[in-house]
């Protein structure tokens, strides 16, 4: 039930996100969103989030060959740290469009 919960939370905050779509995992304590609005590898975008939110994901292109445009967010922590890091990536990608 509580990661059921981190889940929704995840989901709920990255789907406010224009420029991310995202379906709900199949059962894994990960999502694995499609981060193409950005217009960047999934590698850069990684990076960039990394740097300019200061927050950590793993670019798709390093689990596969079809991870490329995807980043994988474990969704394994506590709630505060799920919406803290939903609100820096929602505030990075605000930026982004101005």
């Amino acid at each position: 039930e509580t990661y059921r919960h981190r889940r929704d939370l995840m989901l709920k905050g990255l789907r406010e996100i224009p420029e991310i779509r995202v379906l709900n995992p199949g059962g894994a304590f990960y999502v694995f969103p499609n981060i193409g609005g950005f217009g960047l590898s999934a590698e850069d975008f990684a990076m960039k989030l990394l740097n300019e939110a200061r927050v950590a994901v793993v670019h798709g292109s390093g689990i596969g060959e079809h991870g490329e445009g995807h980043v994988r967010m474990a969704f394994c922590v506590a709630d505060d740290l799920i919406v803290e890091g939903i609100r820096r990536i929602a505030e990075w990608a605000r930026s982004r469009r101005a």
